[in-house]
C-alpha cells in the first residue's frame, strides 16, 4: 500500500534561494515542452524525449531533471486523455472539454517537481536532505516532521518524492510503501452512511454531525466575500493567510472521523462497508442554493481515509451499491418513497417501525456488506459430477 509523507524543509536564504530558482525553472521548461507535445500531437514519451531532451540538457538541466521534466509533460496528457474518456471534463464540444483540449497543458511556477534517489538523498538521523538544484547539488537542507512520520520514512520509503512551494514554504512529499496488514475474518460488518447534514453514521451508532462543519464552512464563506468584497492590500493579505484554512479543517475532521470508525471496527473484529458514491455530484440535480453545499462535500476524502486505514490495520472494507438504502426498511426489507418523510425521521409504510434515517440506511449498507463478503467467498466453478 502506497502512502505519502509530507515534510516541512527549513532552508536557509541561499538554500531558498536556490530551490526557488529551480522550481520555476523546471516548469518553465515543462510548459516548453508541454507546447511540443501539443503541437506535435502528444507524441509518446520515447518520441517526446528526442524532440526536448537537447534543448533541456542545454538549458542546464542535469540529465535526471531532464527525464523528470519530460515524463511529468507525458503524465499530464495521460491523466487529461483519461478525463475525457471518462467524461470528467463534460461532454464533446462543451464549453470545458473544449477549452481543455484546445491549448497547451500549463504548470504553474511552484508547481511540483519529482526528484528520485540520484537527484535526492535523506539523511535521517540528522533530519536533512541533499538535493539538486539549477546551482548545483546542495546539502545539509535541514526538514521537520512528527516523530511517526519519520519512523515510516525511515523504514518505507520508495519511489520518488516531490518538491512543491506553498506560501513560499518548501515541502517534500515521499512516497511510502507500508505493507498492508493481513485481513481477519470479520465478525459482521460495520455499515457506514455517509451523508452532509450527519457526515458519517454507523450502524454500531456512531454519528459525526455536520452542524459544526456546516456553520465553520459558512463562516468561511461570508469571511471570503466580505474581504473580497473590500479589495484592499490588507484584506488581500488576510486572504492569503487564509488560504487553505478551511482544507485544512475538513481534512482534519475527516481523518479523526476515520480513525474512529476503522478503531472500532478493528476492536469489534467487525468488517466496514462503503457506499459507492463515485460520480455522485454528475447524477443528482439540485437548485443553486445547494450546490455549494453539494460540491464542498468531502466524501470522497473520507471514504479515502477509511480505505488506507483499514488496510493498515488489517480491516476488511467492500463496497456495496447505495441505491435505495434510505428508502429501504432495515426490518422487513420495505422499499418505499415515503418512507423517508423528511431528513431525520423514517417510517417504514410496510412494517410501521420507526427509526433515525441515517441509522436504518446504515444498517441496510451493512446487511449489503455482509452479503457481497459471502458472495466473494462463495465459488462460482459447477460442482465436478
Amino acid at each position: 500500500m502506497k502512502i505519502v509523507v509530507q515534510v516541512k524543509l527549513m532552508p536557509g536564504a541561499e538554500q531558498a534561494a536556490a530551490l526557488r530558482s529551480t522550481l520555476r525553472t523546471v516548469n518553465d521548461l515543462a510548459c516548453w515542452v508541454s507546447q511540443v507535445a501539443f503541437a506535435r500531437g502528444v507524441p509518446r514519451e520515447y518520441e517526446l524525449r528526442k524532440h526536448t531532451y537537447p534543448h533541456l540538457k542545454a538549458q542546464g538541466l542535469g540529465a535526471q531533471a531532464a527525464q523528470h521534466v519530460i515524463k511529468k509533460v507525458r503524465d499530464a496528457y495521460t491523466t487529461l486523455h483519461a478525463n475525457l474518456r471518462a467524461g470528467n471534463l463534460g461532454k464533446p464540444k462543451s464549453r470545458r472539454r473544449v477549452k481543455a483540449e484546445s491549448k497547451p497543458i500549463a504548470f504553474r511556477p511552484e508547481a511540483a517537481q519529482p526528484y528520485d534517489d540520484r537527484c535526492l538523498s535523506w539523511q535521517y538521523d540528522q533530519q536533512t536532505v541533499s538535493i539538486w538544484t539549477m546551482a548545483g547539488r546542495i546539502k545539509n537542507v535541514s526538514f521537520v516532521c512528527l516523530a511517526d512520520a519519520l519512523k515510516v520514512l525511515q523504514q518505507y520509503r520508495k519511489g520518488e518524492s516531490d518538491l512543491i512551494e506553498r506560501d513560499g514554504v518548501f515541502y517534500l512529499i515521499a512516497t511510502c510503501d507500508v505493507p498492508e496488514a493481513e485481513a481477519y475474518e470479520p465478525d459482521g460488518f460495520i455499515g457506514v452512511d455517509l451523508g452532509i447534514v450527519n457526515i458519517a453514521t454507523t450502524s454500531t451508532g456512531y454519528q459525526a454531525a455536520g452542524r459544526g462543519l456546516g456553520r465553520y464552512r459558512k463562516r468561511q464563506l461570508a469571511l471570503r466575500a466580505k474581504l473580497q468584497k473590500k479589495r484592499t492590500k490588507s484584506a488581500k493579505r488576510r486572504l492569503k493567510e487564509r488560504s487553505r484554512r478551511e482544507q485544512r479543517h475538513v481534512k482534519n475532521t475527516n481523518h479523526i472521523i476515520a480513525k474512529t470508525i476503522v478503531t472500532e471496527a478493528e476492536r469489534t473484529a467487525h468488517g466496514i462497508a462503503l457506499e459507492e458514491l463515485r460520480g455522485i455530484r454528475r447524477r443528482v440535480r439540485l437548485r443553486k442554493p445547494q450546490r455549494v453545499t453539494l460540491h464542498s462535500w468531502a466524501f470522497a476524502q473520507l471514504g479515502d481515509f477509511i480505505v488506507y486505514k483499514a488496510k493498515r490495520a488489517g480491516v476488511p472494507l467492500v463496497y456495496v451499491d447505495p441505491a435505495y438504502t434510505s428508502q429501504m426498511c432495515s426490518q422487513c426489507r420495505h422499499i418505499d418513497k415515503r418512507n423517508r418523510v423528511d431528513q431525520g425521521p423514517f417510517i417504514c409504510r410496510g412494517c410501521g417501525v420507526v427509526a433515525h434515517a441515517d441509522r436504518n440506511a446504515s444498517h441496510n449498507i451493512a446487511a449489503r456488506g455482509a452479503a457481497v463478503w459471502t458472495a466473494g467467498r462463495e465459488s462460482r466453478v459447477p460442482a465436478t459430477p
